[in-house]
């Protein structure tokens, strides 16, 4: 007679068997799938880290930038970079448009959420307006203000004129230009800001808000000790793209500057553009461009340690 236990001893190989078969066809498809990352790995090694690499060898070189042949250098262009007065206005104006336009774009992005946020008439209209300058090209964005803020024909003389004011040449007073560029940023791109925070803001559990109103919570409160601890992603987020596009700015500051007068308004960006198609420096161009890769690197990582570590879980 077949007792139960050795009807459970024939089953158990089956068991296993099956076990196996799910596992290897399990580790079969995972590897499979590492196969699909091998273009986007190639792209990125192609036009991203062996250009960069490149750039790490140029800036030990005199190249300049046409010729095939070129020498050695050793540190002389880091060297003459630290020493160079200039640079240090050009780090100055490329922290002021990094940090400014992430403040701001931040801020004001918050606020267009929250507003927008509300059930609000034309709500979906405000924030395809809001959002509409995001696919303009910066370099066109650029050009549009210049002709708002033109000393000669520009709208804002037009209009000072008219009230019996004085013309101001605004694009051409360094205390002036680079809050521009920064404000044109801003414009641009407060968009993409209110876009993260609105899907951050309704991805908030209503539950929470329910919760705290029966204790008689103000809307201050709601949203210091609801909305902006559980939008800290939302807010990581946006910080480490904006200053990472704030950074590197370059379109607009050619339309509207070409970052003059002198070096008032240039950004690393557009002094390496400079530095290679102007003045033949390749070499003082790559080393400029690593320099700025660095203050991006370190700043960039800084802003997303900072914010992970005040990211709350749901």
């Amino acid at each position: 007679m077949v007792t139960l236990i050795e009807v459970e001893r024939e089953r158990q190989p089956n068991t296993d068997s099956s076990i196996n078969v799910k596992r290897k066809h399990k580790k079969k498809k995972e590897s499979s799938l590492w196969w699909m990352y091998l273009p986007a790995l190639a792209a990125i090694c192609f036009f991203i880290i062996y250009p960069f690499l490149n750039g790490i060898k140029i800036s030990f070189t005199n190249w300049n930038g046409f010729s095939q042949v070129y020498d050695y250098v050793g540190f002389t262009q880091y060297e003459r970079m630290l020493k160079d007065p200039d640079t240090w206005l050009i780090v100055k104006n490329t922290l002021l448009y990094g940090i400014g336009s992430t403040l701001f774009q931040n801020i004001i992005g918050l606020g267009y959420a929250l507003l927008l946020n509300q059930s609000i008439r034309l709500k979906n209209f405000t924030r395809t307006i809001v959002y509409l300058p995001v696919i303009i090209s910066p370099l066109i964005m650029g050009y549009i203000f210049y002709f708002f803020f033109a000393f000669q024909g520009g709208a804002l003389n037009d209009v000072l004129v008219f009230f019996g004011l004085d013309k101001i040449n605004a694009l051409a007073d360094p205390k002036l230009n680079i809050w521009i560029i920064v404000f044109v940023n801003t414009f641009q791109f407060v968009g993409i800001a209110m876009i993260i925070y609105l899907a951050g803001l309704q991805s908030i559990s209503k539950d929470y808000y329910e919760a705290v109103q029966i204790d008689g919570a103000s809307s201050f409160q709601q949203f210091k000790n609801i909305t902006l601890p559980m939008l800290m992603p939302s807010i990581t987020i946006n910080m480490v793209i904006n200053i990472i596009g704030g950074l590197k700015l370059f379109d607009v500051i050619i339309s509207l500057t070409g970052g003059g007068p002198g070096y008032a308004s240039q950004s690393m960006s557009t002094f390496m553009y400079d530095l290679y198609f102007n003045r033949q420096n390749a070499g003082y161009a790559a080393t400029q461009g690593v320099f700025m890769a660095i203050i991006i690197l370190i700043l960039s990582l800084a802003a997303l340690v900072y914010f992970k570590r005040k990211e709350i879980e749901a």
